[in-house]
């Protein structure tokens, strides 16, 4: 299957200015179209490695970006998105066209792809068993995140975790990580290699930066994984690394709170959120240093 990277020169830009790009990222395919230079530099950068659907196919989602036709598409020039025709956010600066992007598109899974229960959490995988990382923003899960995807761990996904209602397994959706402000000079340091978006400042979130994803992950977007682990990471600065047990019951109550749409599932998403409580092993998880959080995960997963 053709990706991104492989596009003859020209073609990317081409594509996204005329009928669209449809870009297959795990369970669903988006079509993107946009002539924003911002835009299609990010998706040239992030989503070299990932697969592109029939140019006439189905699309679950049909994105665009423009600039809207007002005075200030000359003073203070803005980026609009569209998701099938509507406008769902207010416009923002130009400058915040690709995080807009990410932006939108975990808004349109996160508020329609109802055949899932959906958490706000990272996921990571090894050897089959998953780890989930459920945590409100500024907790350090993306940071915790990438370190661990470059470490051995398969990226499932940094910011949404997608778990199938019929079976209980989580569907990968590895799409570049999300870091905010302190976090991407700190996984920089760690992680020399590793490739990032140009920083985005003046955000609602602050400083904004995306790390393309692991090919090794984008490669394996089909492969489901089973749930093992519930871990809820709280970065601390100076704080020693520590793990402590955290009983089912509450621990099902602290996944439900980062759950967008536990409650519009009905019984299905208790029933759901049970299930992945019941089958795996929850623990607060408080740390300040990548290394420790590798170290600690590392004999997670090692066997007994």
């Amino acid at each position: 299957m053709l990706t991104v990277a492989q596009l003859p020169a020209g073609q990317l830009a081409a594509r996204l200015a005329g009928a669209g790009l449809y870009l297959q990222t795990g369970a669903f395919v988006t079509r993107l179209q946009s002539t924003i230079p911002g835009v299609v530099h990010g998706v040239g950068l992030m989503y070299a490695d990932y697969p592109l659907g029939p140019d006439d196919g189905y699309a679950d989602f049909h994105l665009r970006m423009v600039r809207p036709l007002n005075w200030r598409r000359w003073l203070r020039p803005q980026v609009q998105l569209l998701a099938d025709g509507l406008a769902p956010f207010k416009p923002l600066p130009l400058a915040q066209a690709y995080p807009m992007f990410e932006w939108g598109l975990n808004w349109c899974i996160s508020s329609r792809a109802h055949s899932y229960l959906i958490l706000h959490a990272a996921v990571v995988e090894k050897h089959g068993r998953a780890a989930i990382l459920p945590a409100p923003p500024g907790s350090g899960k993306s940071t915790l995140c990438a370190a661990l995807v470059h470490h051995g761990w398969r990226l499932l996904s940094d910011e949404l975790t997608m778990i199938r209602l019929e079976d209980g397994l989580i569907v990968p959706m590895p799409r570049p990580i999300s870091l905010k402000n302190g976090s991407i000079d700190l996984v920089r340091a760690a992680l020399p290699g590793a490739l990032f978006s140009p920083p985005v400042h003046d955000t609602n979130k602050g400083t904004v930066a995306h790390l393309r994803a692991p090919a090794a992950s984008v490669a394996r977007l089909a492969e489901p994984a089973r749930p093992a682990w519930i871990v809820f990471p709280r970065y601390e600065a100076g704080a020693a690394a520590a793990l402590r047990p955290v009983a089912k019951a509450r621990g099902h109550l602290r996944t439900a709170e980062n759950a967008f749409n536990y409650s519009v599932l009905g019984a299905r998403g208790f029933d759901a959120m049970a299930a992945l409580v019941d089958q795996s092993d929850c623990y607060d998880f408080c740390y300040s240093s990548l290394a420790d959080g590798i170290a600690t995960f590392e004999r997670l997963v090692a066997p007994p």
